[in-house]
């Protein structure tokens, strides 16, 4: 185990509080079977990214705003299947309400939701997709989570799990800690945890198993 302090913590949602894989994976199935489009060219970029930014990238032909809502409509109504990461809940409990935030390339009624069915606290200071003009692996997502939080970025530590997010909370200066697999090298990579259950708070100061 090791102490890491830190003024403020910023989270990401998906795949990193709580485990969506299935209800975004199958969102974008369907979308593309409704245009053709083979779902492997999805998956390869969509994790971590504004759902928009996706479509523009692969079919930029269409109508990139309502697709991107048709997708959310889709995926809210699979929200059943998501799940909490182990130890997040109480993790969030222990910690002041000023000293994190969540930063998602979600839309906020897409997010927010997500959050309350798995009894997960709401966050006071949040970043969602409508906020920003480029979302992650752009660093604006976490800049602005940071300003919010009243830090300058290299203050904050960010927890993630995807390559765009990761690519973001560094170029916003951030200190990273992985959840999950996904492997990056780097100074301001801390190391990789596979939930929470072993991580603790204790005024401004973090246990972790890295």
């Amino acid at each position: 185990m090791n102490t890491v302090a830190a003024k403020g913590l910023i989270f990401d949602l998906d795949g990193t509080l709580v485990d969506s894989h299935r209800a975004v994976e199958l969102a974008w199935a369907r979308w593309c079977d409704r245009h053709g489009i083979p779902l492997s060219d999805v998956l390869a970029i969509c994790h971590g990214v504004r759902s928009e930014e996706t479509i523009r990238r692969l079919a930029p032909q269409l109508d990139v705003a309502a697709e991107s809502a048709w997708l959310e409509a889709v995926e809210k109504s699979l929200n059943d299947s998501v799940t909490a990461i182990p130890g997040a809940r109480e993790l969030l409990c222990s910690l002041p309400d000023d000293y994190w935030a969540i930063c998602t390339s979600g839309s906020l009624p897409l997010s927010m939701p997500k959050l309350d069915r798995n009894e997960l606290p709401l966050p006071r200071i949040r970043v969602t997709a409508e906020q920003v003009s480029r979302g992650k692996p752009d660093p604006e997502p976490y800049l602005l989570a940071a300003r919010l939080l009243g830090l300058a970025a290299p203050d904050c530590l960010v927890f993630e799990d995807a390559p765009a997010g990761i690519a973001s909370a560094l170029a916003a200066g951030c200190r990273v800690v992985i959840v999950g697999g996904c492997r990056h090298e780097h100074e301001r990579v801390l190391g990789n945890i596979p939930d929470y259950r072993k991580v603790s708070y204790r005024d401004g100061r973090l246990s972790l198993p890295i």
